[in-house]
């Protein structure tokens, strides 16, 4: 195999690549990049063995053929580089020489046979999203996933078609929804066309970060293909393949409060600076802020043994008896972080009960939090 390809293109594409391969790895093909040269394009490949993710490059292809390498040195080597350097690759035996300019480098090699290929067939259900809406999915609800090993179910965004949406959307909705047991996160929108009969999955952690480091680099329509056990996203000349997590979904919409009678309208930006204010006297241990409720006002409260205390007034719509309750102030500051208007409702009930908070009653994402006791 040899070839030159430009620097920027090898480098954009390798910094896709080599996200996907784990540090550390027991299988040393795993830790490799496959490198297949064919025609007038080069194609990288990585996979974890759950996940797989290729791409594409133009190249001048002098000898076709494929090898494997250090996907994290190949990486390392074409990151320093000059910018505008033209990059040879020649592979033969168990060597591959990478030259640029004066700087040459001779890299050991695996054969491609050993490389795992995770199968894109079977696929039945295929739709489309524009980008800018699978980042608003990805971005109002990948913040509630469960870090918990033991809940697996939980460690990834629940993606499904329910008969009827809370909008009662004609032809259907898709709802993206996730849980860490503390807080949820649900954004519902349209049903895309080609969607309709698809089955329940829960996409993993993993991949969602993968596809949303893609999104940051693309507009267009992102093409989406599943199956019950697999995921494939289309970004641009990048085509990521993952395993769906084989786990139930608990039934969420037992947790979403519907008869919370308090009413509490604040502009998200204002509370937010509050609770960042006086948390910053919080320690790991009392991450709790404390709302104190009365007419018009809301005082938030932070009481640390070892540091002190810290209260602020924030103007706010409030009509209903007051009350105090308390929540866990990271997970506050990330839903409200999503709030894109200038006036968030939060329902509440009373100080033991899940809290609701959305823009409004027809808002596409809505969020409950559980309170903490302070």
């Amino acid at each position: 195999m040899k070839l030159v390809v430009e620097r920027a293109a090898l480098l954009k594409a390798l910094g896709h690549v080599q996200s996907v391969v784990e540090r550390r790895n027991t299988i040393p093909i795993l830790s490799n990049v496959l490198l297949a040269a064919d025609g007038q394009s080069l194609k990288l490949m990585a996979t974890d063995l759950d996940l797989q993710i290729v791409e594409e490059v133009p190249a001048t292809v002098e000898t076709a053929g494929a090898t494997t390498v250090s996907a994290h040195t190949l990486f390392d080597i074409v990151r320093k580089l000059p910018d505008g350097a033209q990059v040879t690759l020649d592979a033969a035996a168990s060597k591959m020489a990478v030259t640029a300019g004066r700087a040459r480098f001779s890299l050991q090699t695996l054969p491609r046979e050993d490389f795992p290929v995770i199968g894109e067939s079977d696929l039945p259900v295929s739709f489309s999203l524009p980008a800018d809406t699978l980042v608003m999915l990805v971005d109002k609800t990948r913040f509630a996933i469960s870090t918990e090993e033991t809940r697996y179910y939980l460690n990834g965004i629940f993606v499904h078609a329910p008969a009827q949406g809370s909008q009662g959307a004609p032809g259907g909705t898709l709802r993206a929804v996730a849980t860490d047991g503390h807080r949820l996160a649900r954004v519902e929108i349209p049903l895309p066309e080609g969607a309709a009969g698809m089955p329940d999955i829960i996409i993993p952690r993993k991949c969602v970060a993968e596809v949303r480091k893609l999104l940051d680099e693309r507009g267009g329509d992102v093409g989406i293909s599943l199956s019950q056990s697999k995921i494939r996203f289309a970004i641009g000349q990048a085509v990521l393949t993952s395993k769906l997590i084989d786990g139930t979904f608990p039934d969420y919409s037992r947790v979403i409060p519907t008869a919370n009678d308090k009413l509490l309208k604040i502009d998200p930006a204002t509370l937010a600076e509050g609770v960042d204010r006086v948390t910053a006297i919080a320690s790991e241990k009392t991450r709790a802020v404390k709302l104190s409720l009365d007419r018009d006002r809301v005082t938030l409260s932070v009481t640390s043994p070892e540091n002190g205390t810290a209260s602020e007034d924030v103007p706010a719509d409030y009509a209903a008896a007051g009350f105090d309750v308390g929540f866990n102030s990271r997970y506050l500051l990330d839903i409200l972080s999503q709030v894109e208007g200038d006036l968030v409702e939060v329902h509440m009930a009373d100080a033991a009960a899940p809290t609701l908070i959305r823009e409004s009653e027809d808002s596409q994402a809505l969020y409950v939090l559980m309170p903490m006791r302070v």
